[in-house]
């Protein structure tokens, strides 16, 4: 009973707006108090210790980092116009290079909302004035922009391997085949759109495609395609062939993503303290929730709250894939009110140790658990990468367009979701062969 007191309290107060960390470490304290006593104050302070030194979340900062150093390096631009220019020709071709680039990069940053805002300011003017559908250009730059969440490196998959205690290069293996199948998906759903209705996704006219392949045509093509492949294969590449730990290549990939930043020539005093301001300002955000979510875990713990739920569980004879369906669908919802930070260190430590007794396989569920965060992060009325993309867009773009254009990318990831837990293999099988 505390501990269902403990939760009501702490939702009906997160639902009141008060600040997520500050709820989590406050109530955490007022019930630890009555449950512990004045030992709370020599438990909680060893418990924070640990985990800010957890060396698995020092790459936190670092991609981050990364990410919003790419962000204002150029990169993106130049990818992305080069890219849609390449693919004029195609109907639809604009909306495909989006895609593309928002792969390229999501397997370059892994941090959504920079993606988000960089791909709307750039790309969606563009495919307006070339007569796109608003609904299906604001559809695909949420989708692209929001890839982040599931292809590494994933600072989604960081949080979940060390709340998890499961390997994040194996999330970050378990994570291609899935990420990399959502993307063909997408391009299949754009394509088919632009085949059947051409008026909603029109090619680029031809007079601006010769502009383009005139002189100097394969040395731009080059140079707009070789930075960002540099970068992902210096990140993915190190961990993947087991030359550097994910903080390690997060190291690397922050110090490429500086280089690369100079060699643009965008690399200036006033560039730097933005990048370092607005990383000190997320990774602020990101470790005072941590350490609300620590506090609230060390409560529930010591009040045997998850005994408790683990006794409910059984007492309910729930299934394993009866209960993962209670908690992806919990955490669909849950998405709906509440940020992926917050979900991942509230919920997941309640939850791994039943999916733990039922034998199941942590990494699987932890990639399950990425992917169902990204569709909640696209899902209307309060999805996250609708609000990063309503900032930017046009005021001519509705609210109500942006809504029928995301729809059937989120059909398209349920359908990923559904695969994913119909054929684990889809995750388990590229670490165990990378480990064989």
């Amino acid at each position: 009973m505390v501990a269902l007191l403990l939760f009501i309290t702490l939702f009906i107060l997160l639902l009141l707006g008060f600040p997520v960390a500050f709820t989590l470490a406050g109530v955490s304290i007022i019930f630890g108090f009555f449950t512990f006593g004045l030992d709370l104050f020599n438990l909680l302070p060893l418990r924070i210790y640990g985990t800010m030194t957890n060396y698995v979340l020092i790459s936190v900062p670092l991609f981050i980092y990364m990410g919003v150093m790419l962000e204002r390096s150029g990169i993106a631009e130049k990818l992305l116009n080069t890219m849609a220019l390449l693919l004029g020709k195609l109907r639809g071709g604009l909306a495909v290079a989006v895609v593309l680039v928002g792969a390229l990069l999501a397997a370059s940053t892994g941090v959504v909302g920079a993606t988000v805002v960089t791909m709307g300011l750039l790309s969606l003017p563009a495919m307006l004035k070339r007569g796109y559908s608003p609904a299906l250009a604001t559809g695909t730059i949420a989708a692209s922009g929001t890839l982040g969440q599931i292809i590494p490196p994933s600072v989604v998959l960081v949080l979940l391997g060390s709340v998890m205690n499961v390997s994040v290069g194996d999330l970050f293996m378990g994570a291609v085949i899935p990420g990399v199948s959502l993307v063909v998906l997408y391009l299949l759903y754009v394509i088919g759109i632009a085949f059947f209705r051409p008026d909603l996704a029109p090619a680029i006219p031809d007079e601006e495609l010769k502009v383009f392949r005139g002189a100097g045509f394969a040395k731009r093509v080059l140079s707009a395609f070789i930075l960002p492949m540099i970068l992902v294969l210096a990140v993915l590449g190190a961990i993947f062939a087991g030359i550097a730990s994910p903080t390690e290549a997060a190291g690397v990939g922050a110090f490429m993503a500086t280089l690369l930043t100079l060699l643009e020539k965008r690399l200036t005093l006033k560039v730097l303290q933005e990048v370092m301001r607005e990383t000190t300002w997320l990774t602020s955000m990101v470790f005072i929730i941590l350490v609300g979510a620590t506090a609230f875990g060390l409560v529930f713990r010591g009040i045997r709250g998850d005994e408790a739920l683990i006794s409910f569980i059984e007492h309910l004879e729930m299934s394993p894939y009866g209960f993962l369906a209670f908690v992806m669908v919990a955490i669909f919802i849950a998405g709906f009110f509440i940020d992926f930070i917050e979900i991942i260190f509230i919920f997941i430590p309640v939850v791994t140790p039943i999916f733990a007794k039922y034998g199941m396989n942590l990494m699987w569920i932890a990639i399950l658990v990425s992917m169902n965060l990204q569709t909640s992060f696209l899902t209307p009325p309060f999805g996250f990468s609708l609000f990063y993309l309503k900032g930017v867009a046009p005021p001519e773009v509705t609210t109500n367009q942006m809504y029928r254009g995301i729809i059937p990318f989120i059909l398209i990831q349920i359908v990923m979701l559904i695969l994913m837990i119909t054929f684990p293999e889809l995750v388990t099988w590229l670490p165990k062969l990378m480990k064989d």
